[in-house]
């Protein structure tokens, strides 16, 4: 039986510091649990160093010992011990709050609080006593039924549930420790459209699919059907990219069997006509007559449709309408091949460069023969092979042979689906124990879903999964582990920033599945209206995701126990939450990202959430936040934006342990007034992330957040030039501090002039944007040696600045942009002398840009852009969107040149813009076609 300890023992290893803490204090307001705590704190910590062990260990060579049942009984115990007393150490945090021994008549007031505080205090007391009871009763019942310590080996699952070990034993072949060192990803990407390999010829059958006449105007249907990880999605996903400019109207979704069908279409529509004004709502009533309107469709990622409604809803919208669509689906089950052309699919064999740098030709050859062909095998493989460099020739040689014996690597065919699972299990099992807990919390978000980075790591954080290590901060650690579960291919980038930083992930449907039934059987997270069904659990809920919210997932919710929740997730809306259900003084984590339907009473529950770490609103329908928001004094993270909410109460200025405020609107540049608090009396000093600000008269002075690694200011709303001073004064002393990327947005110019004129340039800066009124850049933007991510207005677009810019050596990406809602008059006068100075032509010169890869332009009209000879040896991507672009030349002359991208945003250019494409298309023939950029239009 495979033997799940990486839950527990980071639950173990995060209360055993709760507990040293408290020991630390002597736990003075509790009289007489002293001993009691430090028995529990040496019990643990036994326990976790057990846990450590089972972590290379599966009873006996092939996984079925007998004591395997026993010790996973034990472990049960273990966690549920842990949790509860996690939960008795924090609810007696906020019943029983020490005084400050400084205060005034601190003998008096002291006496009187202890008679108040002498329930709480008593029933505390007596839960450590029966807590430490459990403690010692656990120890004996693992010597009375013989749960022996375990013997080091290799942890290898089966699909199911399997182990085994594998021979040779040992520290060697047991779970590789983690080393964030090793996963400090210092380099910068750019995500591109992987090109199949090893499938040419049914390309060119599915190519001659998509790009063939019609069938008498009827719809055509293709299916690729096959289980998870044979490579459906790499290959449709390559055709979607490859012929999306073919078809007027086109669209890409995903569908699981939970999927709000409704939604889809929504989405659908969104897509196919993304300039339509007409309300989706009204759209998705009558699918058939709106997706009809499409003449030609390309569908793809249709992944698992299953269940009457969205057949006969997809039916409608697809299959019986007039007009000709070409709809590609990708499933798991034969649900549509009655009305479909069958295609076969031949396994695929990945590129082999991600394996060959860590393995000799013999562990190469071994690991690609046990993987059959499967590419998510192969890729899953590969990242095991990359990050366990430990092991010898030896060990991958024996590990493949019990995972794949060698009688069913000769038979001749492709994996089975639970032989696929058991490599996978594999893979998974033989992570550090932080990495394996940090991978569990990916079964939070639905299948499908893009997980942004950030959102994941400030809640690993929040969680209590990450700790300094090794001279780095949590945020650093953090971004560690993310990095390695990318290295380890359980999860796959998506979406770069334009920094060249991962933004967002996904994880396969075959390894969440695996990860959705690990963090099932710990306990560890509770998935409500997921894809895969879940079992109730039999035992207090800690972590809590709805995925979807609807009359009979409410039901099922009603039934469990949750006044145990630490960690809530809510997904769509807010309509079912079983709020009288919590327990809301233990909630840690709340995130609500994107719901609606939020009502006065969510926000009187959420500020009675005293050990609130996380709490994220953004996208939701909220307008304010009351003051009693001051209560949440643990609270680390604070995301409104994309809400209504435009100002912070004072009360949030009691938030000592703030560390993250997030607010207004990126887009609409909409921002968050900070309360005159704040700068008065010099709050909030933890604070590392201050985004989306106005600064106005009150919130000036800067100078305490000294902190601060990231100021984002969206509004300038200032009058008086010392006040402007003031602020640039502020800024210029945080950049000699922590400060490492700045935004600022400020409709005039004059605080950029006094910018201009800063004494030392802030030299430690990665990412600066400055939007405004700008033409002449300030001297030192020059010399900002690391600097890798540079935003500045159209303005400042000019022939000369762009030769200042060239000799920034770290520069990743370089963007200028300006919203069509800021040109005003002054703006547009700026923009016409600026044509005027350069004859009506840009040029980008030759030389300099070392690190350039990505160049943007946003703007209702662009210049007429013109690329030197040898200008910016390592651009990979052009970006441009406009309504009007005046022309672009000497592409060909860029010759690390990938994709160029272009995005209208107005019908009325579109003759215009397609000449253009064909005008770059016609200047890059002359390279070879496999060095060829990729020219795409989207409007």
């Amino acid at each position: 039986m495979d033997l799940v300890v990486g839950a527990s023992e980071s639950t173990v290893k995060s209360l055993l510091g709760k507990l040293g803490s408290l020991l630390a204090q002597e736990y003075t307001l509790i009289r007489g649990v002293a001993g009691d705590l430090q028995y529990i704190n040496d019990e643990l910590a036994s326990m976790q160093s057990f846990l450590r062990d089972l972590g290379g260990a599966a009873g006996d060579g092939r996984g079925h010992g007998h004591h395997d049942h026993r010790m996973k009984d034990w472990m049960k115990q273990i966690r549920d011990l842990t949790y509860d007393i996690e939960d008795c150490v924090d609810d007696s945090a906020h019943r029983i709050r020490g005084l400050p021994s400084d205060m005034c008549c601190y003998f008096l007031v002291n006496s009187a609080y202890e008679v108040v505080t002498w329930w709480p205090r008593r029933d505390v007391a007596a839960k450590i006593s029966n807590l430490k009871t459990r403690a010692q009763q656990i120890a004996e019942r693992r010597h009375r039924y013989g749960v022996d310590n375990p013997k080091s080996s290799v942890v290898v699952g089966d699909g199911g549930g399997g182990g085994a070990a594998a021979p040779g034993g040992g520290a060697a072949a047991s779970a590789a420790a983690f080393n964030a060192a090793e996963n400090q990803d210092s380099s910068l990407k750019l995500v591109t459209p992987k090109t199949p390999v090893g499938v040419q010829k049914d390309m060119e059958e599915l190519e001659k699919w998509v790009t063939g006449p019609g069938q008498g105007g009827t719809t055509s249907v293709l299916s690729i059907v096959g289980f998870g990880g044979v490579g459906k999605t790499t290959i449709a996903t390559a055709l979607y990219h490859k012929f999306r400019d073919q078809f007027e109207h086109r669209a890409i979704v995903t569908v699981s069997q939970s999927s709000d069908i409704e939604g889809i279409l929504s989405k659908i529509l969104s897509q196919v006509k993304p300039h339509s004004s007409d309300d989706n709502h009204q759209h998705v009533s009558s699918p058939k007559k709106s997706l009809a309107a499409a003449a030609r469709g390309l569908v793809d990622h249709v992944t698992a449709l299953t269940g009457d409604r969205p057949k006969v809803l997809f039916r409608q919208a697809f299959f019986e309408s007039k007009g000709t669509e070409d709809v590609m689906f990708m499933s798991e089950v034969e649900e549509f091949q009655s009305k479909s052309q069958e295609i076969t699919e031949e396994p695929v064999q990945l590129p082999q460069e991600s394996t060959a740098s860590q393995a000799t030709p013999k562990v190469f050859e071994e690991v690609l023969k046990m993987c059959g062909g499967l590419p998510l095998v192969i890729v899953t493989m590969a990242g095991h092979v990359a990050c366990s460099s430990q092991k010898s020739t030896k060990e991958w040689i024996d590990l493949c042979k019990i995972l794949l014996p060698e009688s069913k690597k000769d038979r001749g065919s492709e994996l089975t689906q639970d032989e696929a699972g058991r490599i996978v299990s594999h893979c998974y099992n033989d992570m550090p124990p932080e990495i394996k807990t940090c991978s569990l919390y990916l079964s939070i978000f639905p299948k499908g879903h893009e997980i942004s980075r950030k959102r994941l790591t400030r809640r690993w954080i929040a969680e209590g999964f990450v700790n300094e290590k090794q001279g780095l901060s949590v945020e650093d650690v953090a971004e560690t582990y993310f990095n390695h579960l990318i290295r380890r291919k359980i999860i796959r980038p998506v979406q770069h920033s334009s920094n060249g930083r991962v933004k967002t992930c996904v994880v396969h449907d075959m390894i969440l599945e695996h990860i959705v039934s690990k963090a099932s059987e710990e306990n560890f997270i509770t998935v409500v209206g997921g894809h895969w069904l879940m079992h109730q659990p039999s035992s207090k809920v800690r972590r809590l995701s709805l995925q979807v919210s609807d009359s009979k997932r409410a039901k099922d919710t009603e039934k469990m126990n949750l006044s145990h929740v630490r960690s809530l997730t809510v997904f769509e809306n807010l309509h079912q939450l079983p709020s009288g259900s919590f327990k809301f003084g233990i909630v840690q984590v709340l995130d609500l990202e994107g719901c609606k339907g939020f009502k006065q009473q969510h926000i009187k529950d959420i500020c009675g959430m005293l050990l609130l770490k996380y709490l994220s609103l953004r996208g939701t329908d909220t307008k304010l936040l009351p003051k009693k928001i001051g209560k949440l004094v643990n609270l680390e993270t604070l995301d409104v934006r994309g809400t209504d909410i435009v100002e912070l109460p004072t009360a949030v200025c009691n938030l000592e342990r703030l560390v993250n405020i997030l607010g207004g609107h990126k887009k609409t540049h909409k921002a968050l007034k900070l309360p005159e608090e704040l700068v008065k009396k010099k709050k909030m000093t933890a604070l590392r992330i201050l985004s989306g600000i106005e600064i106005v008269e009150g919130s000036v002075d800067l100078h305490h957040l000294i902190e601060l690694r990231k100021l984002s200011i969206y509004k300038v709303n200032l009058i008086e030039d010392e006040k402007l001073k003031e602020l640039s004064s502020s800024i210029e002393y945080l950049c000699g501090y922590s400060l490492h990327t700045l935004v600022i947005d400020d409709i005039s110019s004059k605080f950029f002039k006094l910018l201009s004129e800063m004494s030392s340039p802030p030299k430690f800066l990665v990412s600066l944007a400055m939007s405004g009124k700008i033409i002449q850049l300030p001297k030192w933007v020059a010399q900002l040696d690391a600097l890798n991510k540079l935003t500045l207005s159209l303005t400042a677009l000019l022939t000369d600045n762009l030769s200042h810019l060239s000799n920034l050596k770290a520069l990743f990406s370089l963007t200028f942009t300006i919203a069509a809602g800021k040109q005003d008059p002054e703006t547009l006068a700026i923009l016409v002398q600026n044509k005027l100075c350069s004859d009506g032509e840009v040029l980008v010169p030759a030389g300099g840009f070392d690190s350039l890869k990505l160049l943007r332009f946003s703007a209702p009209v662009l210049p007429l852009l013109s690329f030197s000879e040898d200008a910016m040896p390592k651009l990979e991507r052009i970006e441009l969107q406009f309504d009007i672009l005046e022309g672009i030349f000497g592409t060909e002359n860029l010759g690390n040149l990938k994709e160029v991208y272009l995005r209208l945003n107005e019908k009325h250019g579109e003759g215009m813009a397609k000449k253009i494409v064909h005008e770059v298309k016609s200047a890059v023939e002359r390279i070879d076609m496999m060095k060829r950029p990729r020219i795409t239009l989207d409007h």
